[in-house]
């Protein structure tokens, strides 16, 4: 792989990841499970650091992509680069991408949150990496209740830290409200090496706090699905934003747009046009 040293050349297959993030897991359980039962009531998180070792992730960072190759949303919802393309950027990001979707780390995970069936999104519908530069953000939100095909629930979000000496100062950190946008919100630093894990439903709102650094933050990303919501009573709902508590205006429009949206799904199950953030593997 083009910039990898000799060193850690075997260590950055998604295998030998998964080896590393399985035992971080299983070394961190009791306290992941104490983190889930005490946020249990609102949204459910938790997160590690130190998941891989330091020049791998420090590798999967420095592989990220120019923004420029990358598909850029910008609108009052969210201003971001995604991409889920992954055969289109250096292979050890499709290796990191995957290496949370490895079945050990699967089960275990289900076993913490108490999700019977669990399953990875080998199709990265609304995965993979994501860059977010200065001024960018991601308004307050839930996430879309299903997956690409509207067969099996979103339960669980994945997000991989891997900008190196970033300071919780420089923005771009994980906000949960677990009382709503009107509440208090929990924040998590996107810390380099730190895996963050939170439950969605029909309540999970969380964004992303504006970058304030001429700086990038990068995230590998992946989610995380069931034949059952994540909350008894869970209902279908597309993704929905609302503005920050100082925007009151961007937030009516928001809800507005939610309620356009909602009503457009009802009538075509599938929404309006082609679902373009999704790996399009080659036969």
């Amino acid at each position: 792989m083009s910039g990898i040293t000799a060193e850690i050349e075997g260590l950055v297959n998604r295998n030998t990841m998964a080896d590393f993030i399985l035992a971080r897991l299983e070394n961190e359980k009791d306290r992941i499970q104490e983190m889930i039962i005490s946020s249990s009531h609102g949204i459910p998180y938790f997160y590690i650091d130190d998941v891989l070792p330091l020049e791998v992730t420090r590798s999967i960072g420095l592989a990220f992509p120019a923004p420029e190759s990358m598909r850029l949303k910008k609108t009052i919802r969210e201003y971001k680069y995604i991409a889920a393309q992954m055969d289109n950027y250096n292979p050890i990001l499709e290796e990191a991408v995957y290496a949370f979707q490895d079945s050990r780390i699967v089960k275990l995970i289900g076993e913490m949150i108490g999700a019977n069936t669990l399953f990875p999104d080998e199709h990265l519908y609304a995965g993979g990496i994501s860059l977010m530069g200065e001024g960018q953000y991601l308004n307050p939100h839930i996430d879309n209740s299903h997956d690409k095909d509207r067969e099996k629930w979103r339960i669980l979000n994945l997000l991989f830290y891997v900008s190196e000496d970033w300071k919780e100062e420089n923005g771009g950190n994980l906000e949960l409200w677990p009382d709503g946008v009107e509440g208090k919100q929990i924040t998590i630093w996107s810390k380099f090496n730190r895996l963050a894990v939170m439950g969605t439903h029909d309540k999970s709102w969380h964004s992303v706090s504006p970058i304030r650094v001429n700086n990038f933050r990068r995230c590998v990303s992946n989610y995380y699905f069931s034949d059952n919501p994540l909350r008894d009573g869970d209902n279908f709902h597309v993704t929905s934003f609302r503005g920050r508590p100082e925007q009151p205006v961007i937030d009516k429009i928001l809800q507005a747009d939610t309620k356009l949206r909602t009503g457009i799904r009802g009538i075509l199950s599938q929404g309006i046009g082609n679902k373009t953030h999704v790996y399009r593997k080659s036969d």
